[in-house]
């Protein structure tokens, strides 16, 4: 297999095995220091509080070793009675002293207590809740997408695909780098960490239950080996892989991809395109630029479209799908259209709206 030969930094990356792991998005939070920091000042506010009420009452208290009490022995004396140490040196001997201790100072100890307990049970049960959060993830993971690689083609591909209406909860991304897939996790996709070629690695991306899965690997040869372990998981599952060299798109239909997409031929021909006339090269990158402009869209043929051409349709139909064939409007083969056709037409982008359940825009990946 011929493969380019400028790519020895992605060799490295592929060949770099890294700790394989889930990661989910996570909600907008603040850093842990900042919330560590809240609830130290809100210790030491309750402390500097309890202080100062003793020293407010210190007549009504008893210091063992002088018989009075100053601002020191008042702080003193808080943080000895909101730790519970409780030394006994200084204690209240006034009803008014010991009244303030049973319904003032003990709450601020009891409150005292849950700022530390609560941290420290935080810390000690955020693993737990992690894995309990991805347990019920994984039980709620069904017909999503799969992308293999989070560069530049496997970020279009997806931004392409949920601009038609597939919501990100319904994407993993897989990719051997932690930095991508932390990128990936802070714009709200799921992601694993690993080869794509390693079969473990795809089970944690729950590729057995896919419905799609799209490979944008950087180099040929990773391609046709993710192509062949997600096959293996995955019969059922729609196949979308790019690569980089024209003749090895027919390795990968071989090795189960149901669409080969060759992106420097396909990069070429737009250019060449758009040197031959500048507007068709600007229509063509309308039509692969999902929600804006116009949309290539693929919908079924309704009742009363049935027994007509696609000429005599509402939409401007270019294509037509039979069973596995895909005819030219314009082929004799088409004849009148049928009621388990499908129709590929060119609409007018809807970016506000839904795209209904019946309406899949062609994938341009």
């Amino acid at each position: 297999m011929k493969l380019s030969g400028h790519d020895a930094i992605a060799r490295q990356a592929d060949e770099h095995l890294v700790t394989h792991r889930v990661q989910l998005p996570r909600k907008v939070v603040e850093r842990p220091i900042r919330r560590a920091g809240k609830r130290l000042a809100m210790a030491l506010l309750v402390l500097f509080a309890t202080a100062l009420i003793v020293w407010a009452d210190r007549d009504g208290y008893s210091d063992n070793s002088d018989g009075a009490v100053d601002l020191l022995d008042a702080f003193y004396y808080a943080t000895v009675t909101l730790s519970t140490t409780g030394y006994g040196d200084i204690t209240p001997v006034s009803d008014a002293a010991r009244l303030t201790n049973i319904f003032v100072i003990t709450p601020l100890r009891v409150l005292f207590l849950i700022i530390l307990v609560g941290t420290t049970l935080e810390v000690l049960t955020e693993r737990s809740r992690e894995e309990w959060r991805l347990n019920r993830w994984r039980a709620a993971l069904r017909d999503h997408t799969v992308v293999v690689g989070f560069g530049t083609k496997g970020r279009s591909a997806i931004e392409t695909v949920c601009g038609a209406g597939l919501k990100k909860d319904q994407v993993v991304i897989v990719d051997p780098s932690s930095k991508v897939v932390d990128a990936a996790t802070a714009e709200g996709y799921a992601g694993v960490v690993g080869d794509g070629t390693r079969s473990d690695v795809l089970v944690r991306a729950e590729v057995g239950r896919a419905r799609q899965i799209i490979i944008a690997t950087q180099r040929d040869d990773t391609a046709v080996l993710v192509t062949l372990t997600a096959r293996q998981l995955n019969r059922a599952a729609k196949i979308v892989a790019a690569v980089r060299e024209e003749e090895n798109a027919p390795l990968l239909q071989q090795s189960g991809a149901d669409a080969v997409i060759t992106s420097s031929s396909a990069a070429g021909r737009l250019l060449g395109l758009s040197v031959l006339s500048p507007a068709a090269g600007m229509v063509m990158e309308n039509l692969i630029q999902q929600g804006s402009g116009l949309d290539i869209a693929e919908r079924p043929v309704i009742k009363a479209e049935v027994g007509k051409t696609p000429r005599e349709t509402d939409d401007l139909v270019i294509s037509v799908v039979r069973g596995h064939r895909v005819l030219g409007y314009d082929d004799p083969a088409v004849g009148t259209l049928e009621l388990t056709d499908r129709l590929i037409t060119i609409v007018r982008a809807t970016p506000s709206a839904h795209v209904a359940p019946d309406v899949r825009p062609l994938r341009q990946d």
